[in-house]
C-alpha cells in the first residue's frame, strides 16, 4: 500500500490526505504510518449529503458517514481507523500538529497548507506497514504579510493567542452574528487560503448549526 494508492480510493469518496507520521511506542497504536483524512474540495458537501446517512433523519449523519467510509477505507487497506469523535478520545489536534502540513495559526485554529482556517478532520487510518519520509513544509501564516485573521472577528473572540468562546456564542445570537451563522466564521473565511480552498457555504453552515445550535 502506498500514499498515492490511498489517496486514490479516498478519491472515491471525495476524502484526501491531510498529512501523516510516523508512529511511535507512546502513541500505542504500533509501529506504522498514520494518514489524515479530510475533504477533498471542490466537491465535498455535495458528495457527502447525496450519501444514505443524510436521507435516513437520524442524528449525526456527518460523523456516522465518516465512520462508515474510513473504516471501509482502512479495511481495504489493512489499516486501522481512528476518528475525532466518539469514545475513546483521540488526540486529532496533536496528531494535526505533527503531520507536517498542519500549525497553530495567529488566531489560536489550527490553519492547514491548502484548507486554511478551513480545515477539519474526518478520521484517519493507522498503516502498519508503511513508512513514509516526514513532510517539510513551510506554515504560510509565515508568509501571510496582512493575516487578516487577527482582525476579521467583530468582538475579538478571536484574537492573537486567545478565544473567547462566551463572546462568540453571544455574537452568534446577535441579528449582526446571521452572516456568520450562514456563511462561517468570519475569521475562517478571511485566511486567504481558505477563500481558496472551496469549502462550501453550506458545509459551513452545516458545521456553525453543530457548533451554534440556531431555528
Amino acid at each position: 500500500m502506498t500514499l498515492a494508492a490511498l489517496n486514490d480510493l479516498a478519491a472515491r469518496h471525495a476524502l484526501t490526505s491531510y498529512g501523516h507520521f510516523a508512529t511511535k511506542p507512546p502513541d500505542n497504536l504500533g509501529q506504522g504510518t498514520l494518514v489524515l483524512l479530510g475533504p477533498a474540495e471542490p466537491g465535498f458537501w455535495p458528495h457527502v449529503t447525496a450519501q444514505p446517512e443524510f436521507r435516513d433523519n437520524q442524528p449525526d449523519p456527518l460523523d456516522r458517514w465518516s465512520s462508515r467510509v474510513i473504516t471501509e477505507l482502512a479495511n481495504a487497506v489493512g489499516g486501522t481507523a481512528y476518528f475525532p469523535f466518539g469514545d475513546p478520545v483521540r488526540p486529532f489536534i496533536s496528531w494535526a500538529l505533527r503531520s507536517g502540513r498542519t500549525w497553530q495559526s495567529p488566531v489560536v485554529l489550527l490553519v492547514h497548507e491548502t484548507a486554511g482556517l478551513m480545515v477539519s478532520f474526518r478520521g484517519a487510518i493507522h498503516l502498519p506497514n508503511l513508512s513514509l519520509a516526514p513532510i517539510v513544509a513551510t506554515r504560510p501564516c509565515d508568509t501571510c504579510a496582512d493575516k487578516p485573521c487577527l482582525t476579521a472577528c467583530p468582538v475579538r473572540a478571536l484574537s492573537a493567542g486567545k478565544y473567547d468562546i462566551h463572546a462568540c456564542h453571544s455574537f452568534l445570537d446577535t441579528e449582526d452574528g446571521h452572516d456568520d451563522l450562514v456563511k462561517g466564521c468570519a475569521v475562517r473565511r478571511a485566511c486567504p487560503i481558505s477563500q481558496n480552498y472551496g469549502r462550501s457555504e453550506q458545509q459551513s453552515a452545516y458545521h456553525m448549526q453543530q457548533f451554534h445550535p440556531w431555528p
